[in-house]
């Protein structure tokens, strides 16, 4: 549900990877956006009308986004979709931090996006203490962003990952993410993220903020 910039650019990119999409919105020349090669369906409408959501075909979904302007109608469109017709792989951009986190807790994952644009700008500026990439619901799981002492260039992920006694998922090298052995080796430039529990977030990345000498 909803055919701006979000919306468009996750219908063809959906397309592009085989599946059958279709579009709402209540604006039939936002489906200009999808551009000539789009083959999916297009819907004037809501996307939280019933009859709207079956004329898009929502009982053969296998999932839902709704990335309107609109926190109410993305909430609202969430939950029938949800409730309605027992689809569970639903996915709400929401604007309200606060209002996003209440969903979280309800089961319907969120994609807060003044808060994740304030977050990753954060990351840039402020490498240590900054927000996390993912945090679970209750906010004891998360994965963050880890800056580390050039002294630890050169040190396999396997050392690392026992200094500071926690998982390293991943890196992202040159722009592009990749999943680690025990055996990788951290680059200059290398961009690491740490799998931690709140309480030990602190103690992860003072860790990591000095030389491993240290450790």
């Amino acid at each position: 549900m909803g055919c701006g910039r979000v919306g468009s650019s996750l219908a063809r990119s959906l397309e592009k990877r085989g599946h059958s999409v279709s579009v709402i919105d209540s604006n039939v020349d936002a489906f200009r956006r999808l551009g000539p090669d789009f083959t999916g369906r297009t819907v004037k409408g809501v996307g939280f009308d019933r009859e709207v959501l079956e004329k898009a075909g929502i009982h053969e979904a296998d999932g839902f986004a709704a990335v309107s302007s609109g926190d109410n109608s993305n909430i609202l469109a969430a939950r029938v979709v949800r409730e309605e017709f027992g689809v569970l792989n639903v996915v709400a951009r929401i604007y309200d931090q606060g209002r996003a986190e209440v969903y979280e807790r309800l089961g319907i994952p969120t994609v807060a996006t003044v808060r994740w644009a304030a977050n990753q700008v954060l990351r840039g500026l402020l490498p240590e203490g900054s927000e996390p990439v993912w945090r679970d619901p209750s906010g004891q799981a998360r994965l963050v962003q880890v800056h580390a002492h050039e002294d630890w260039v050169g040190h396999t992920v396997g050392q690392i990952g026992r200094a500071v006694r926690t998982p390293l998922p991943f890196i992202v090298r040159f722009g592009t993410g990749l999943v680690p052995t025990e055996e990788t080796i951290l680059q200059e430039g290398d961009l690491l993220y740490a799998a931690v529990e709140l309480d030990r977030t602190d103690e992860v990345e003072q860790i990591l903020a000095e030389p491993p000498t240290r450790h």
